[in-house]
């Protein structure tokens, strides 16, 4: 097509229809399971062909599009993109405690611009798989004037011959292939191939353009597009400029009666008002080291042709979708017959955000929660004002799902219909029941002689559980729990816990985040600090009875860390296996009698105490999964004070620090179904205290969550604590196997202990251990050589070591 001239303006534009897509399936993701690869799909505009991507799309962004050229000055043209409706569905989705990402199809762009009507659509195809024959000859070329205006024709391949090029390729591998609405396969007539080539032959892609039909044995036809591709003035620069929330550029008539003054006139309005749009227009958010990419590109190529501003097109949004921008779409390439070529981009501007509650059929209906509590959990960049970034909708998953107050969360954008480029933000929650009751039952499991789980009563146990949550729509709840390990006679065994949690202390508009909490507790356990040595004995057991009120605040200063502060009131007994109070440890003598002697139990030496004591801890937790496997760092330190309230006046300083790493050995591609990377563990624990110490609150050295291979408390009670640990964890199919090396020691405090309980039962107050194991779903099944006694035993234990 020639360039033209300053007294000439040409209007000129093309449609096409996009390939028919499968609907893609929802995708779920647990929320513990946060590797699935979400990344954002390409937009695929038939006017000029995506580029191509390896990236599973979880999140529909194709729009089907049309695309138009337009004179936008005397010199130069607009080249202008336009979308029709997609079809509906499709967004951000998660259920209970998982959350994920879904779509049927389609795009965002949904009535922003007026869409231009195909030649030769699909909804236009004859209907029906029945097609005639050609009647002619195999192997003859045939004009489109020459068929049969009667017959519905088959077209078995298209082919591209590019004339300047002298080179034939097959459609689909042509880039201009996606400017055709035929398709290989369909069935058209003589009406709708004429309409096809006109449509091509006005889009002002080609400076020339033919349809020639090929007639095959079968009797269906061959169709070859050959062309001259079109091209424009070279280009030394480049401007990318945000046209979001803009009127969109118009194709402009004009009146061919004008005097040639008057067209001069015309295009000189024209191009003022191109370059007033480009002033109102706002800065795009393309780097400058993608731009000065694209001007390279010009400068390269020489003169602006179709296929290039098809590879710019394709760079831009390349850097906008995978930067999570997934609404981002170029809609507009303007100067094109000038130095300098400007992209317009519609970059998903948020103008509304709109927050949703369904009922369990999916109806809109008032919700109980306050907008209030779900805007304080929105991240900034899906606030109105920002653009749209599908990291920012993951986000807001994420932290909606933390208030565990929903069963189904969707985060949708779509457009809006009143505001051209704009992206309208739905958030529709599903509320869970505000009351909820449960009754468990169990059996409990205990490590008998080398580890071996064995059944430590045939009673059933169980647990009886109520929740009423959201209370006021504000998240606040109440908790509470009864337990025994014996339901047949539950007064022997009974111990309750109730907590009430009440959130944004600072009001839910303030952004600083505290939360209040108060229990109500009364528990029972076993008492490791009362367990005889290795080889020992049996030791009678010593249980320890807490009940009081516990209340703190807990302040998360991000969503890695957390402080929290408060006081604690209680009332701690210890008591034999009759359920009696006992005031000293016990052990079996040689003559097969008892000793009463032991360590007190307790600081006031009655058997029972009571103290108040202020308890902190802050915790800095930044570990993440790749894969599965938990890679990063945690850091967690603990400290409780005496006040000198209750029994004896306890004054005291009780403070632990823990410390591991998790450390990523070798670089994984991430995704579902991929393997998780080599992990090495390495872990501290140091703990110290100083002042009046109970006994009951001594630290303990040996089992599963200490030093491995021994069980629990078997090496020692101390006042000074020092652990550490390494692993090292090998993928296997869908789990791992692992070795490790640990070593505990009481830094030589345990005679510092009221009786000295580690002593007195016959304990050696350090320990070494190494081993290997394997984990089978929730349960730990490992080897561990015990350094002191060089003995090795098989434990199976549920849970994580660190």
């Amino acid at each position: 097509m020639a360039l033209l001239s300053p007294t000439r303006f040409l209007q000129i534009h093309t449609s096409a229809v996009p390939r028919r897509r499968k609907p893609s399936p929802s995708v779920a993701c647990s929320a513990e399971n946060p590797d699935l690869d979400l990344s954002p799909a390409r937009s695929s505009i038939p006017s000029l062909p995506a580029a191509p991507s390896d990236r599973k799309s979880n999140l529909a962004v194709f729009a089907s599009a049309t695309a138009g050229v337009c004179a936008a000055s005397g010199g130069g043209f607009l080249f202008h993109f336009s979308s029709p409706p997609p079809p509906s569905g499709g967004g951000i989705g998660g259920g209970g405690g998982g959350w994920g990402w879904g779509s049927d199809g389609g795009g965002f762009w949904n009535n922003v611009f007026s869409p231009l009507p195909a030649s030769a659509s699909e909804d236009d195809q004859v209907s029906g798989v029945e097609w005639d024959s050609h009647g002619l000859p195999a192997n003859i070329i045939v004009q489109l004037s020459k068929l049969s205006g009667l017959k519905r024709y088959k077209i078995s391949e298209i082919l591209f011959f590019d004339r300047r090029r002298s080179s034939t390729v097959v459609g689909t591998e042509d880039s201009f292939f996606e400017m055709v609405s035929l398709r290989p396969g369909g069935v058209y007539t003589k009406v709708q191939l004429q309409k096809e080539l006109e449509s091509l032959a006005t889009c002002g892609m080609f400076e020339r353009v033919d349809l020639d039909c090929k007639t095959k044995a079968d009797g269906t036809l061959a169709l070859t597009v050959s062309f001259v591709e079109s091209t424009w003035q070279g280009a030394e620069s480049f401007q990318c400029i945000n046209v979001g929330l803009m009127q969109q550029s118009k194709q402009v008539e004009m009146d061919l009666d004008m005097t040639d003054k008057e067209k001069l006139e015309y295009i000189r309005m024209q191009e003022r008002d191109y370059r007033r749009r480009i002033e109102r227009s706002r800065s795009c958010l393309l780097p400058e080291p993608v731009q000065n990419e694209v001007v390279s590109m010009l400068r390269d190529q020489g003169k602006v042709t179709a296929r290039l501003l098809q590879r710019i097109r394709d760079r831009v949004q390349r850097w906008y979708h995978d930067e999570g921008y997934a609404c981002a779409q170029v809609v507009n390439f303007g100067n094109l017959n000038t130095r300098q070529v400007v992209c317009e981009v519609v970059e998903g501007d948020i103008t509304q955000l709109s927050v949703q509650f369904l009922d369990k059929l999916g109806n809109v209906c008032e919700g109980n929660t306050q907008l209030a509590v779900i805007h304080r959990e929105l991240p900034n960049q899906l606030r109105p004002g920002h653009v749209f970034n599908i990291e920012a909708g993951k986000q807001a998953l994420r932290n909606i799902n933390s208030l565990s107050l929903f069963s189904n969360i969707e985060v949708n954008p779509r457009p809006d219909e009143k505001s051209e480029g704009g992206i309208i933000v739905e958030i529709k929650l599903k509320e869970l029941e505000q009351k909820s009751a449960e009754v468990s039952t169990e059996w409990s499991i205990a490590p008998g002689n080398f580890g071996r789980p064995t059944l430590t009563s045939i009673q059933p146990g169980g647990t009886v559980s109520f929740e009423h949550r959201n209370i006021n729509g504000l998240n606040r709840s109440i908790v509470g729990s009864v337990t025994s390990s014996n339901l047949i006679n539950p007064q022997d065994d009974l111990s309750f816990k109730i907590d009430y949690v009440h959130p944004y202390v600072d009001g839910v508009t303030n952004p600083r985040n505290r939360t209040f909490r108060a229990s109500c507790f009364n528990s029972r356990k076993l008492s490791p600090v009362f367990t005889g040595g290795p080889g020992a004995d049996e030791v009678p057991p010593v249980w320890i009875d807490r009940a009081g009120i516990k209340a703190n605040i807990t302040e998360n200063f991000t969503r890695q860390s957390k402080f929290t502060y408060g006081l604690v009131m209680e009332e701690i007994s210890t008591r034999d296996e009759t359920s009696s109070v006992c005031t000293h440890g016990v052990r079996a003598l040689p003559s097969g009698g008892l000793s009463m002697d032991g360590p007190p139990t307790t600081l006031s030496g009655t058997g029972t105490d009571r103290m108040v004591f202020a308890q902190a801890n802050i915790t800095r937790d930044n570990t993440r999964f790749i894969n599965g496997a938990v890679v990063g760092q945690r850091d967690v330190f603990q400290l409780d004070q005496g006040l000198g309230i209750g029994s004896n006046y306890p004054f005291f300083n009780r403070h632990q620090l823990s410390s591991t790493r998790f450390i990523q050995l070798r670089s994984v591609e991430e995704g579902a179904g991929k393997l998780p990377p080599p992990i090495l563990v390495m872990h501290g624990h140091y703990g110290g205290c100083v002042g009046d110490l109970p006994s009951y609150d001594a630290f303990t050295l040996g089992g599963p969550y200490s030093v491995r291979g021994y069980n629990m408390g078997e090496l020692g009670a101390c006042r000074n604590i020092l652990e550490l640990a390494a692993e090292l964890r090998v993928p296997i199919r869908n789990t791992y196997i692992y070795s490790f090396i640990e070593h505990g020691t009481d830094l030589g405090s345990s005679k510092d202990v009221k009786g000295n309980p580690t002593e007195f039962f016959r304990r050696v107050g350090h320990g070494s251990s190494y081993g290997a194991g394997v984990k089978l779903g929730m349960v730990r099944a490992e080897y561990a050589v015990d350094n002191n006694s060089g003995t090795g035993a098989i434990f199976f234990r549920f849970g994580e070591r660190f």
